[in-house]
């Protein structure tokens, strides 16, 4: 795989056609992984002078934030510095030219901002719904399993199955255990085509890590954030809301709270952080498991705006739909209002309608006359819409958070969700396995609570 790395490396110093193998832009392990063995495989397998590239849709600064995929390259010895990431490679530049072909993989539609490569699109091969009015008409592969990296694992067995080795073996292996949270029945991700190749690659090298371990050394990775500047465990698991020209980022960080407010000039990152994205109000919801097993969930509300930061705090300690039962925790760090979240049942999901009423109040306290009275806006209505102008004009009503731009990649399919059944504590599973299970649990709680209304 590294004199393969090396060759695309060189070949991007040349004027030649490129087919460039592409993944998602969140760029999770699965689609790393895709990208680099599908690309390797067709390389192999189609006529000499092609030349398949695979590139990684994220810049290269954003690697660290995903400590997965950092690991799993150090660990099958694959330096860093021969990937190609999209920031090292104009594709827009290359299609003007004709040099481009588009081979997509574990996605099958391209972001607003890519519309003009569509038509350089030579073949999708892809593990989710597909989305008729989007897909390109071009070849397309798509099967509901539970990790891409299998269907290239059968594409590779099928196709030329004397190319794979142990290190692209290792790679495939990895990520669809990791994809299909660890084969478990009971999580229900995993189906039998997954089972059936995994099998396969452990059958044609009985010495890759046993599943147990790989998953777990993985998995560990995912969460790590030990290694990562304040910005960085910011920016890894984000969303944005934009309303009437108030900008409020909301970070969840796995760890601990009094652990994220004891690192270093924190308050000054935070201000830097804010300038350098414009945003009037960092919300950080943290979250871990305690010694017994118990997830705890914290709360920080950083915002220069004295009377803003008043109103968004005072209505998220009296909500009461859900409630989030907030407990505040002292604090000397100025601008910063911390909380013990007590009902750890409401995930960011669940979070964002209240802050959404946070800002409904903050807006009415504005406009309304002294002495009439003040209504908030309840309405749960979904304007988690992600924005992308840093200089922070207004987003334009109507269009659908499909449609818009997010300004980081979205948060990898199988990464922590939103939907938590935390209030149930941490079962015989692991916690990747509880939040994969949540919209499930999400959908049969409001079940029951329309056939009671009834």
């Amino acid at each position: 795989m590294e004199d393969y790395l090396q060759g695309c490396r060189a070949a991007l110093q040349e004027s030649q056609l490129l087919h460039v193998v592409l993944g998602n832009e969140a760029c999770d392990l699965d689609s790393m992984v895709s990208a680099l063995a599908l690309a390797f495989y067709l390389a192999k397998t189609t006529q000499a002078g092609d030349v398949f590239v695979p590139v990684l849709n994220i810049k290269r600064s954003e690697l660290p934030l995903r400590g997965d995929s950092v690991f799993f390259l150090q660990k099958i010895h694959i330096p860093e510095s021969l990937l190609i990431f999209r920031d090292e490679i104009d594709l827009h530049a290359l299609h003007q030219a004709g040099q481009l072909t588009l081979i997509l993989v574990d996605h099958h539609v391209l972001p607003r901002s890519d519309a003009a490569l569509e038509e350089a699109i030579a073949e999708v091969l892809d593990h989710r719904p597909i989305e008729q009015k989007c897909c390109p008409p071009c070849r397309v592969s798509v099967e509901l399993v539970g990790s891409c990296s299998t269907l290239v694992t059968e594409r590779i067995l099928k196709g030329a199955p004397e190319i794979l080795d142990r290190q692209i073996a290792a790679l495939l292996h990895g990520t669809i255990i990791l994809d299909c949270v660890n084969m478990d029945v009971k999580i229900g991700k995993a189906t039998l085509k997954d089972f059936k190749y995994v099998e396969k690659l452990e059958a044609l090298f009985p010495d890759l890590p046993k599943r147990n371990d790989i998953f777990n050394s993985l998995q560990k990775a995912k969460f790590d954030v030990s290694g990562l500047t304040t910005e960085q465990m910011l920016r890894k698991d984000q969303k944005i809301i934009f309303r009437q020209g108030i900008k409020v980022a909301i970070s969840t960080i796995y760890m601990d709270l009094e652990a994220f407010l004891q690192r270093s000039d924190l308050i000054t990152d935070l201000h830097a952080f804010c300038q350098a994205h414009n945003y009037d109000v960092l919300v950080t919801m943290t979250i871990f498991f305690n010694t017994q097993n118990d997830p705890v969930r914290q709360l920080a509300i950083f915002c220069p705006h004295a009377a803003l930061q008043m109103t968004i705090c005072g209505v998220l300690e009296h909500a009461h739909s859900p409630s989030l039962k907030l407990t505040p925790v002292t604090s000397t760090l100025p601008n910063l209002q911390t909380y013990l979240q007590g009902n750890t049942q409401v995930s960011r999901k669940k979070f964002l309608p209240l802050l959404q009423e946070a800002l409904s109040a903050y807006f009415d306290s504005m406009t309304i006359p002294s002495g009439q009275p003040k209504t908030v806006d309840m309405s749960r209505e979904q304007v988690d819409k992600e924005e992308l102008d840093k200089a922070g004009t207004s987003l334009i009503s109507g269009l659908s958070q499909d449609e818009e731009e997010p300004p980081l990649p979205p948060t990898p399919m199988n990464s922590l969700v939103d939907e938590c059944p935390l209030d149930l504590g941490l079962p015989k599973l692991s916690p990747e396995a509880i939040f994969e299970k949540c919209s499930q649990i999400s959908l049969s709680q409001s079940t029951t609570a329309s056939l009671s209304k009834k």
